[in-house]
């Protein structure tokens, strides 16, 4: 059985690119490819519910990705994380942005962007089965969405 690449992995064999060395990109850097893989995410979890309008797409997707519901999903997972995970949460949360907070609080806006450095940093470490373990754990966890 021939192994399976990760999605990054893909695009660097398809672009004939290096594998970078990862342990010096900022959590801004994470955050910043974080903030899709999350969004991926999400949008494939509502997509496989059912075939929906696109405007009912982005209001179920923009309840679940705007930075409060990311600071609650931030809330319940601390106590699930590795160490090294926590470690990247952490640099995240002390991460000092450009932007600021349009719709949320300061706080809020910290653990969003401490939340994608986090995604970021499994998506490009290839760790993106434990992404989704991370993902569906909060929202299940934080009852943004139900279990099964």
């Amino acid at each position: 059985m021939e192994e399976s690449l990760s999605l990054s992995a893909k695009i660097r064999e398809a672009f004939g690119l290096k594998k970078q060395d990862i342990r010096s990109y900022s959590p801004l850097t994470f955050a910043y490819i974080g903030d899709d893989v999350y969004d991926l995410i999400i949008r494939t979890l509502l997509v496989e519910q059912g075939n929906r309008s696109a405007e009912v797409f982005h209001q179920k997707a923009s309840k679940l990705v705007k930075a409060g519901a990311q600071a609650l999903v931030v809330d319940v997972l601390k106590e699930d994380l590795t160490p090294e995970e926590a470690d990247i949460l952490r640099r995240g949360m002390n991460a000092k942005p450009k932007n600021k907070a349009k719709n949320a609080t300061q706080e809020d806006y910290r653990k969003a962007t401490a939340l994608e450095a986090l995604m970021g940093w499994l998506y490009l470490t290839e760790q993106t089965d434990r992404a989704i373990e991370l993902i569906k754990l909060g929202l299940e966890k934080s009852q943004l969405i139900g279990t099964k």
